[in-house]
């Protein structure tokens, strides 16, 4: 019997050493769990598969502003976040959309402006953002993804919107102070304005009529009038919101038409064709606006300025939140970029300033004063800008100082 209780007695303490050896492996596994998913959190890896897809808009990638700006901000992700990119040419939006997608990308930039397919869906597919629920695709200039009752349609679209009707508005601003003062702000033998009402006149080029066009378009006749209105004086604004975005050639050509007419200033929205736009003001000595990227530098002296719509600082600032694991911070959302985000506005005036006279620095400083008033007055709301892209409607009609004959 003492034998059998001895056993018995042997057989529960070894029960009982089994037990806690297995209770303890489960506690130390529990631990390894926890800790290694507070060290992925922590680390903010995330996985980012081939890298991030970028769809150039048809000015394609080596545009010298709004493209090539964009994949500068890839090219910094990559440098200093370590993600590939790979960036792709196409006329085939919805196509290429598709197959990134597809392939693997969880994060697409799409710079065309073409958003039927990935918002709504068409010849009776089921929208690309639909379809691809785990991709977050990127759009820019314009906020499709809103419902009638204004709620988000796709919470994996995020819609960039920069604020380049108060960039353009500035621009207006500007290019009435100088055309006013030319004739004391630069040598009469570089320049050849036209001087009085004759002169009263400027030119736009749009690459389409679109909201993302328009904009700047608007914003631009707002600036003319405001100041216009301030100095007694009646400008004329002429617009062509079909001119594309490639062929250089005929933007010189249309661009001519409105310097022969008087104008002393034309503003381009269109891609390379604010190329051709640009040598013709210098051919004729008078002045053209930019856009995108700061292109005062390509014709010195004759490009005013360039309206600034800095796409690389959205890229970046998205490709980051990727590589944090943190794109619930922007997904579903519309980002807005102003004057004070440094992603729009005008450049800084250096290369048109080196051709201010000597006996013209003291007009000059003075119009650069009014330019930052005009700036503060935006940022503080008493100066209120159309914003095209956000929907607002422009009244030309409340322009009394800007006859607008093709708008």
């Amino acid at each position: 019997m003492k034998k059998i209780t001895k056993k018995l007695s042997f057989l529960l303490a070894m029960i009982m050493l089994v037990t806690m050896v297995f209770t303890g492996c489960s506690n130390s596994k529990a631990g390894d769990s926890t800790a290694s998913s507070t060290n992925a959190a922590s680390s903010g890896t995330a996985d980012l598969g081939p890298g991030i897809a970028l769809i150039t808009s048809a000015a394609g990638p080596n545009d010298k502003g709004y493209n090539q700006s964009a994949i500068a901000g890839l090219e910094k992700a990559k440098k200093d976040l370590g993600i590939n990119y790979k960036v792709v040419e196409t006329t085939d939006i919805p196509g290429s959309l598709t197959q990134l997608a597809g392939a693997g990308f969880k994060l697409i930039f799409s710079l065309e402006y073409n958003f039927d397919a990935l918002i709504k869906g068409v010849g009776g597919s089921k929208p690309i953002a639909e379809q691809y629920p785990d991709t977050t695709f990127v759009i820019f200039n314009d906020n499709p993804n809103v419902n009638d009752d204004g709620s988000v349609k796709h919470k994996n679209v995020v819609s960039v919107l920069f604020d380049v009707h108060e960039a353009s508005f500035m621009a207006g601003a500007l290019a009435t102070l100088v055309n006013e003062n030319a004739s004391k702000l630069f040598n009469s033998a570089d320049y050849s304005f036209t001087s009085g009402d004759a002169g009263r006149k400027v030119g736009f080029l749009g690459g389409s009529k679109s909201n993302g066009i328009t904009v700047f378009g608007y914003g631009f006749a707002e600036g003319i009038n405001y100041v216009a209105k301030e100095l007694n004086v009646n400008y004329t604004f002429y617009s062509d919101y079909n001119a594309g975005f490639s062929d250089s050639a005929a933007g010189a050509t249309k661009a001519n038409t409105y310097y022969s007419d008087g104008a002393n200033i034309v503003y381009a929205v269109a891609g390379a064709v604010g190329d051709g736009v640009d040598a013709k003001a210098k051919e004729v000595k008078k002045l053209s606006v930019e856009v995108d990227a700061n292109k005062d530098s390509n014709q010195p002296g004759n490009i005013l300025t360039s309206v600034l719509k800095n796409t690389e600082v959205p890229v970046f600032e998205i490709a980051k939140n990727f590589k944090d694991s943190a794109m619930d911070k922007v997904n579903g959302k519309v980002l807005s970029y102003n004057l004070a985000s440094g992603a729009t506005g005008i450049t800084d005036l250096s290369v048109i300033e080196s051709k201010i006279t000597a006996d013209g620095k003291a007009k000059w400083d003075e119009i650069k004063g009014k330019l930052k008033t005009i700036s503060e007055k935006i940022a503080s709301g008493e100066i209120k800008v159309t914003n095209a892209q956000a929907g607002e409607k422009f009244d030309k009609t409340k322009l009394a100082n800007l006859k607008m004959p093709n708008d």
